[in-house]
């Protein structure tokens, strides 16, 4: 998959989790999506598990 590419996902999630986010998105002012996808990011790349080069530092902003 090229880095610009996005692909849908159904996610399962609390609604406490899913309401932190959409709070945290709201503080960031990024769409809950933008948000969710920033988070997994940073924490991929804090893991190890991703490029730094791999799709943008700041997702919606």
């Amino acid at each position: 998959m090229s880095t610009g590419e996005k692909k849908a996902y159904p996610l399962r999630i609390s609604a406490h989790v899913l309401d932190a986010m959409q709070k945290w998105s709201e503080d960031e002012l990024r769409s809950l999506n933008a948000q969710i996808e920033y988070v997994l990011r940073e924490a991929l790349r804090r893991a190890g598990r991703l490029k730094p080069d791999a799709g943008p530092s700041k997702a919606g902003k």
